[in-house]
């Protein structure tokens, strides 16, 4: 059986999702192919259930300190059995409108199964062949499996698995402190686990600002998680007294392990070698459009290699089917991708950190920091940790932004858009924000910039002279 398409999708997590929508919109005909289910990591071990655990952990940490805010705490008992029974609802609600019926009652041809190449323009799925002028690959990643001595005989979790586990570990071991595993170790520890954290490095996120890092290792420590720098995992073994980790001199005893040091591009079994596809460990090759080696064939999100995030993935795969459909192109590869890291509080950035800023821009680089303390809606609600720090050259143009708040995900936002729209930092003083929200914060950050500038150089010379005239003449008229 051979089935001609103007666009066959392989891949249905975020990017391939959003990329049959917009193609159906303009009205192509358009298949879309998963061997696994429909809704990728995001749907079912990602985005979805992490955030719903989070939730539930947040719950159960307000329960117990709500001593601070004048109420009687209480200690929850945790079933973790029912927590992931809650998780797995979210999930099914969600899976729900993307199942493939709901896709197949919009238009979109849905074919289950491992799609491979067979030419540059015809890929097999099971006993068919499809044929497409275009062609989009959306196949996400997977969880990196560390090389780490002893793995390979102890039980071990990844993203992918956590949520099969039906009773809390006592003592819960992270290798990685990255978004992740740093996620992951507050959700667990607010839900009553012992948690020993494993970072490589000095600092936990490390590819955010060192100040957010340092808030949030501040966080870690009053609520009990426990952090090893320097502490690259090179073994682990079982015995009776359960699981050992050793890394970087440093030792850790526990009951289940969680493995979250990162994601690799998924290129396997696609026989991109017969379409002529390049790629390789690193992920396909593309370039700004997105296309391949192949023009014809374009490829989007976290199997390019690329920033890992599902709105990334749903932003550039749109803008994929916009070329591969329509005439003309559009830039679907950017290096100012904004992301966050749901921890509490939330640490969002976009754009350059501090130090890639002066690397590229030098002494010419100013930096702002606006700590969440001075905000009225983090006072309110007792989440005063946090900042708002922005990286701009002296005229104003904003070169990153890092916001460590409770509603960081919303707040950098404003940033995110203020780079896209090459709005000067100042000028964001002059939008009237909702008080008391935790977005007044960009307003007075703004405002502070704008006044230290004005206040700088000629004139703020003038400024002074003015206002000194000014008051002699008060005092002149009162006498």
């Amino acid at each position: 059986m051979n089935q001609h398409y103007d666009l066959v999708i392989i891949g249905a997590g975020s990017g391939g999702l959003s990329a049959a929508a917009l193609a159906r919109q303009l009205e192509a005909r358009v298949a879309l192919v998963e061997g696994n289910r429909i809704g990728g990591d995001c749907t079912w071990t990602g985005c979805v259930p992490s955030k719903t655990l989070l939730k539930t952990a947040r719950v159960a940490h307000q329960m117990r300190t709500a001593a601070q805010h004048g109420l009687v705490a209480a200690r929850p008992e945790v079933d973790l059995k029912a927590v992931m029974g809650h998780v797995r609802d979210v999930i099914d609600e969600i899976a729900g409108e993307e199942s493939p019926e709901t896709l197949q009652a919009q238009g979109i041809a849905v074919w289950h199964g491992e799609g491979r190449f067979l030419d540059p323009h015809t890929l097999a799925v099971g006993d068919a062949t499809l044929t497409a002028r275009r062609f989009l690959l959306t196949t996400g990643a997977h969880p990196f499996i560390a090389p780490i001595r002893g793995l390979q005989d102890v039980d071990y979790l990844t993203y992918e698995t956590l949520w099969d586990l039906e009773a809390l570990p006592e003592r819960l071991l992270i290798v990685g402190g990255g978004p992740i595993g740093c996620e992951m170790a507050q959700a667990f520890r607010r839900l009553g686990a012992e948690v020993t954290v494993f970072a490589s490095g000095d600092r936990v996120l490390p590819r955010d600002d060192p100040a957010a890092s340092e808030v949030l290792g501040t966080v870690f420590e009053r609520e009990g998680i426990r952090v090893l720098f320097e502490a690259r995992v090179a073994s682990v073994r079982r015995d009776p007294a359960g699981l050992h980790i050793e890394g970087g001199g440093q030792s850790a005893v526990g009951d289940a392990l969680l493995l979250a040091v990162g994601r690799r591009p998924t290129v396997a079994g696609l026989d991109l070698e017969r379409a002529g596809v390049a790629y390789s460990a690193d992920g396909i090759q593309v370039n700004q459009n997105p296309q391949t080696s192949q023009r014809h064939i374009y490829a989007a999100g976290d199997c390019t290699g690329g920033p890992q995030f599902a709105h990334y993935a749903g932003w550039q795969a749109s803008l994929a089917v916009r070329n591969a459909l329509l005439p003309g192109a559009s830039r679907a590869v950017r290096d100012q991708v904004p992301w966050t890291t749901f921890t509490d509080p939330e640490v969002a950035h976009v754009g350059l950190t501090e130090r890639d800023a002066r690397e590229r821009f030098g002494e010419g680089v100013m930096t702002f920091e606006w700590p969440m303390a001075l905000v009225d809606r983090a006072r309110t609600d007792g989440d005063t940790s946090g900042f708002i720090k922005l990286v701009h050259q002296r005229d104003g143009r904003l070169l990153g932004a890092t916001v460590v708040a409770r509603r960081a995900g919303d707040m950098i936002q404003e940033w995110t858009l203020a780079m896209r729209k090459k709005i000067k930092v100042g000028e964001l003083s002059d939008v009237i924000h909702v008080y008391p929200t935790y977005s007044v914060a960009g307003q007075q950050a703004a405002a502070a910039i704008r006044v230290d500038r004005l206040m700088s150089g000629a004139s703020g010379w003038l400024v002074r002279r003015l206002v000194s005239l000014t008051r002699r003449n008060a005092d002149r008229r009162r006498r």
